[in-house]
């Protein structure tokens, strides 16, 4: 099933959204939860809270990508889980690493006096994610998107890990140079 009919079933307020949806999105949704929690009771529990923020939204939203839509969902719920687990008992991980990686070049969202509203962030964003070569673009959001483990994404692509570092930092570097060229400072 396509993904126009998967909407215009969730739209019909029909059940068998969420069954279809879970056939054709729930490996995906699944990779992006335990790629965060690294735990698969927390990621099925986000899957499934996934399918029912996907049929609160729906309508009025209707995604043009449905894939899109349900990723952010779930990576959205996995972090605030993250977070509070976190909270408790300050553990290390991949999303910790990754998180602080792209601190580096990312304004801290609490700093409005640096920071320029979401919209114009995210603008900016996928203008310089377009000018990447595709395979950059792809570890880079792989990374930081998705919070795959570099040691995966090195098998992923057939690179060295130290490699994916590499391109991982300079990629960073620019994404920094991209913002303090536009007025976003750290």
């Amino acid at each position: 099933m396509d993904d126009r009919q998967i909407i215009e079933l969730y739209h019909e307020r029909s059940e068998a959204a969420i069954s279809e949806t879970a056939d054709k999105y729930g490996r995906f949704c699944h990779y992006i939860a335990v790629n965060i929690l690294h735990n698969e009771q927390d990621s099925e529990e986000c899957v499934n809270d996934t399918w029912l923020r996907a049929w609160n939204a729906m309508p009025p939203q209707r995604p043009n990508k449905l894939s899109a839509f349900l990723g952010k969902i779930t990576r959205n719920l996995a972090l605030d889980k993250y977070k509070f687990y976190s909270r408790e008992k300050r553990g290390g991980g991949q999303v910790a690493f990754a998180l602080e990686e792209l601190a580096e070049c990312v304004p801290a969202p609490n700093n409005t006096e640096q920071a320029v509203t979401d919209k114009m962030l995210v603008s900016i964003l996928n203008e310089f994610l377009a000018t990447l070569p595709a395979e950059k673009r792809k570890i880079f959001v792989r990374r930081y998107w998705y919070l795959s483990p570099v040691v995966e994404i090195a098998k992923d692509f057939s690179l060295s890990e130290s490699n994916v570092k590499i391109i991982l930092h300079r990629t960073r570097a620019k994404l920094k140079h991209v913002l303090e060229k536009e007025g976003i400072f750290l």
